[in-house]
């Protein structure tokens, strides 16, 4: 991520939070004031989000000293001691909020990954992210995805091309290998199209797509693909989507299907809890 990007995101949120001031801060602690605080975990999970916590507070005072413990990525416990921080009093009650918030976010979304790429373990396939992200936050949650484990799927509608169901309705009177040929011919991206039954899978299995996506099939029918992609001799990628929970993943793992696409990741993870306690009030 750039810098310019953590940034502008911790601006935004401190402007969002603070408002015309922290009244409350700035009537009961004075400016000269220092304090000393610890960033805790409440609950099991991986932590994600440090170097953006670390931004909250040096952005409401450079001089804020903030010495992480854990770096992101790693494995943290109950009660485990993310970092400590000391400096402003002020800085620190008035950042603790959009600090922690940002940091319980992000890790509850590397949280949710580590699960499903632990789910699909000895398996070859990739645990992919989607587009199904929060406006304006996609490029952190992305980071978390991938602090996780994860694989980041296509950013935007320009990174990659994919021909969806309702590109086919639209193109209905063009077949779905004339629509391929032509954007290969035309366009030099990636292409990846989706299809939701085997003869479409046949269809395109013999065309210049890059990735098949596998919308919404059984883990019987991505079986069936996988085949039918070993007998066209073809080295088009298949992806599964669609109705994959932690409770089914493996199965559809266990197909050798090479990605495995979950929205989930990202619009149904649970917060992980994080505290921050002053250790010392000089």
């Amino acid at each position: 991520m750039k810098p310019e990007y953590i940034s502008t995101i911790v601006h935004l949120a401190l402007a969002e939070d603070i408002g015309k001031g922290d009244i409350t801060t700035e009537h009961l602690v004075t400016p000269n004031a220092h304090a000393q605080a610890r960033l805790i975990a409440r609950d099991n999970g991986i932590i994600c989000g440090v170097n953006i916590a670390r931004e909250v507070f040096k952005t409401l005072d450079p001089k804020i000293h903030f010495r992480a413990l854990v770096k992101d990525g790693r494995r943290i416990r109950k009660n485990d001691v993310i970092a400590e921080i000391s400096g402003s009093a002020r800085a620190l009650l008035s950042g603790e909020r959009v600090a922690i918030n940002l940091l319980s976010f992000l890790s509850g979304i590397a949280t949710q990954t580590k699960r499903f790429v632990d789910c699909v373990k000895p398996y070859k396939a990739d645990i992919m992210d989607t587009r199904k992200t929060t406006p304006l936050l996609r490029q952190l949650e992305r980071y978390a995805v991938r602090c996780a484990g994860g694989v980041n799927h296509r950013f935007n509608l320009h990174h990659m091309a994919m021909i969806k169901d309702n590109h086919l309705v639209y193109c209905r009177q063009r077949s779905m290998a004339e629509l391929i040929n032509t954007f290969k011919k035309n366009v030099k991206t990636k292409l990846e199209v989706e299809v939701d039954n085997l003869d479409q899978l046949k269809e395109v299995l013999h065309s210049r797509a890059d990735i098949i996506l596998l919308d919404n099939m059984t883990p019987g029918q991505i079986t069936q693909a996988v085949r039918l992609r070993r007998q066209a001799k073809s080295r088009i990628l298949l992806e599964a989507s669609g109705g994959i929970t932690l409770k089914n993943i493996r199965r559809y793992a266990a197909t050798g299907v090479d990605r495995i696409s979950v929205g989930a990741l990202t619009h149904s993870r649970q917060v992980l809890d994080i505290s921050m306690e002053f250790i010392f009030i000089p």
